[in-house]
């Protein structure tokens, strides 16, 4: 893989919404960069801030503190003109495609659309480039003329990531983008955007909890417990050595041939706790099988490994040095 310049930088971001009990820390201090060309996923259970970053770095969500940039380039504060100019090379693809189209308009109008909010074409040329999008993401053109409840689930997210394309994006953040689709399906779409990549020269953001998916699509991958980055890396690392202890149980939970060990993985986690009020120390301790004296007293920092970055103790040798990145 050739990757380049730094296209998305994400630095200390924090999304905190309010409650009765308290600041609920969705993201709670989040870096990372992401280079053009490559494919980082994020990881984690349920809960752990995932869909949340996803939506702030498009600009779904408010972040509290911290700073998003693509290319150098600050998102916040823009000018609304500048923010939607840059918002073109950065498009989102949701999990449910069902949510994500009207059903009331056809896919020619769905994937039109962002012609007619970002471009003056006459009506031969817009169709010329829906037919092109949409003989890209392998759909028959003739599906132009109906409607979202006649196909199925697969072209229904081919259409989806076919609108994302139209504004010609530099960056595709893809939330859950296959995980509500038959096995077979998701390998259809997984191919479809690792042909896309090298066709238009994409970055991805795969944010997803199916770590099969991430050994097939990513470069890097970012491990997120309760709002915070706790392990980032290669992926063939994190696979083969993993550094956090986190990172491990997620490994072992992987569904295998074996489901007693399967089980007996799942259950060592235990229960997720508030992300209203977090653990102190370190915030994996109470489920970690490793834990020590230190964990409950010390917010540990990331700490540079072999190849990566890990939030644990384990990590803390006397020649690595603290990382907040």
């Amino acid at each position: 893989m050739t990757t380049g310049a730094t296209l998305l930088s994400v630095h200390d971001l924090r999304v905190h919404y309010p409650s009765p009990a308290g600041p609920v820390r969705a993201v709670d201090g989040v870096s990372f960069e992401l280079a053009a060309g490559e494919t980082l996923a994020l990881v984690g259970e349920s809960g752990c801030g995932k869909s949340t970053l996803a939506r702030a770095i498009v600009g779904l969500e408010t972040p509290s503190t911290g700073r998003i940039e693509f290319r150098g380039a600050a998102l916040e504060p823009l000018p609304s003109r500048a923010r939607r100019a840059l918002a073109k090379k950065l498009q989102m693809v949701f999990q449910d495609p069902d949510a994500s189209l009207s059903p009331r308009r056809t896919i020619r109008d769905t994937v039109g659309e962002p012609f007619d909010l970002h471009e003056r074409l006459d009506r031969p040329e817009r169709e010329r480039r829906v037919q092109e999008l949409l003989g890209r993401v392998g759909l028959d053109g003739m599906l132009a003329q109906r409607y979202p409840h006649e196909l199925s689930g697969g072209q229904k997210q081919r259409v989806c990531i076919a609108r994302a394309l139209a504004v010609g994006p530099e960056l595709l953040v893809c939330d859950e983008a296959v995980s509500s689709l038959d096995v077979s399906v998701q390998a259809q779409i997984l191919n479809l955007l690792l042909d896309l990549k090298q066709a238009q020269a994409l970055s991805y953001l795969f944010i997803t909890h199916d770590l099969r998916v991430v050994r097939h699509v990513s470069n890097r991958v970012a491990v997120m417990y309760l709002g915070q980055i706790v392990e980032i890396g290669p992926t063939r690392a994190i696979f083969g050595a993993p550094q956090h202890p986190y990172t491990r149980a997620l490994l072992a939970s992987v569904p295998s041939l074996d489901p007693d060990a399967s089980k007996a993985a799942a259950r060592s986690l235990g229960d997720v706790p508030s992300p209203v009020h977090p653990p102190s120390g370190c915030r994996f301790h109470p489920r970690c099988p490793e834990m020590f004296e230190r964990c409950p007293r010390e917010a540990p920092e990331l700490y540079t490994t072999g190849q990566g970055l890990s939030r644990c103790f384990l990590a803390d040798r006397s020649d690595s040095v603290p990382t907040e990145r």
